[in-house]
């Protein structure tokens, strides 16, 4: 693709925007009318993704631009209905796209499926019976879904964990499954329920609970970017960023606010794409709690050139196959958008753009504040809120920003000045 580093990119027209991200990507006409809003997403697909459906409740995708992910230039949709949050991760891409934008790595595909079994009389000994066992229970779960095992998926390892709770000792069997481009929890729950039978006659005991977990350990990606000082105001400011990191490292408090930011970036890629946001911030939360202690999932350092090194580690159980990435034309589309070939590679830039969101969030903090490039935004939505003409909303922000007053009681005055004449 052409670089997506383009000047006043947000200043062109949605007509000119959706033609430069969607060229070349094959998107179908139905997918690309869908996606601009031509075309009324259907109901009777809305219908058939979830129960007791009435209607429809529209998020705006917008594109991030300035994103190098792995030497590739990438437009990347992300679905937000809070304004910042594309312009942001734009602004803080473009800081580190001359210095190699972003590169990433991952542990794999692996998710874990828990087998709960109470009521064992001898714990440590059924333990042992388990691994004994290992080969014949991961047999049993790969009949289950032989086209996983076909594509080099499937059961691949267990664990045994013995939890202490006020009543019992707990014998909890975690299936390693590798579910390649797939999230998973449809294979991962089916293996876990159909192992059950083969559990409770190893342990002589009784299984309770068979499912996914969303803390994805085993799949982790990360992602890391140089960002340069001078684009983000200076030497002042990068240390700043690093005071603020640190603060938000050592405090639950700041961090629950820090890390917001971060899924802000990621949530909204994840919606884009027809992921689960849920099981994704879950994820992330519980890993950034594995210390006993919640802290920050990123990670801030001035290197010897004085620029400012990101890096992030968290979960990341995201697919491109099955569920409403499939189904969804607009998931569909976004991944074409991205020109996506598997999981991990979606994977890398949910996780790229959490990163550049964060880099923003602690930019604006440790420079001019958070509300003022948060409140120019918003400005545009309190003069929709006012009554203004969409030819007139422009118009209304720049004499707000001008008066350097953005509260909404005055932009409710600029509109009714500026529409009656």
């Amino acid at each position: 693709m052409s670089s997506s580093r383009i000047k006043g990119f947000y200043q062109l027209s949605l007509e000119d925007r959706v033609n430069i991200v969607t060229q070349d990507k094959e998107l179908t006409a139905e997918e690309k009318n869908i996606l601009t809003g031509e075309t009324i997403f259907p109901m009777s697909l809305a219908d058939s993704m979830v129960e007791n459906v009435i209607g429809q409740f529209s998020i705006p995708i917008g594109v991030a631009a300035n994103f190098k992910v792995n030497g590739n230039d990438v437009f990347i949709p992300m679905a937000t209905e809070e304004p910042s949050v594309i312009a942001a991760a734009s602004n803080a891409a473009r800081a580190a796209y001359d210095l190699g934008g972003f590169y990433t790595s991952s542990t794999g595909t692996i998710m874990r499926g828990q087998i709960q079994v109470l009521e064992v009389s001898d714990p440590h000994g059924a333990k042992a019976r388990i691994f004994e066992n290992k080969d014949e229970i991961l047999a049993n779960c790969n009949l289950k879904d032989p086209t996983l095992v076909k594509l080099g998926g499937g059961a691949k390892d267990l664990e045994v964990h013995l939890i202490n709770t006020v009543r019992e000792t707990m014998l909890v069997v975690h299936l390693l499954v590798d579910t390649k481009d797939a999230m998973g929890a449809n294979a991962v729950n089916t293996m876990a329920e159909g192992v059950s039978p083969l559990i409770e006659k190893i342990t002589g005991g009784r299984v309770v609970l068979r499912i996914i977990t969303n803390l994805a350990d085993k799949r982790l990606i990360r992602s890391r970017g140089v960002f340069s000082a001078q684009a983000l105001g200076g030497p002042e400011v990068v240390k700043n960023i690093v005071s603020a990191y640190e603060f938000a490292d050592a405090d639950p408090y700041r961090a629950a606010t820090h890390n917001k930011g971060v899924m802000n970036g990621i949530t909204s890629v994840v919606l884009a794409t027809g992921n689960d946001t849920r099981a994704v911030e879950a994820g992330a939360h519980a890993y950034a709690s594995r210390t006993g202690r919640y802290r920050s999932l990123t990670t801030w350092e001035i290197n010897e050139d004085g620029n400012l090194v990101g890096s992030i580690e968290l979960p990341m159980a995201v697919g491109i196959i099955g569920g409403a990435t499939k189904t969804h034309p607009v998931a569909k589309a976004s991944l074409k958008i991205m020109n996506i070939t598997s999981a991990v590679e979606l994977a890398g830039i949910i996780a790229s753009v959490g990163l550049a969101e964060n880099a923003a969030s602690l930019r604006a903090l440790a420079a001019e504040g958070i509300q003022s490039g948060h409140m120019r935004l918003h400005a545009k939505n309190l003069a929709v809120m006012a009554g203004a003409k969409k030819e007139n909303i422009d118009l209304i922000v720049q004499k707000a920003i001008h008066e350097k007053d953005l509260r909404y009681d005055r932009i409710l005055q600029l509109t009714k000045e500026v529409q009656e004449g």
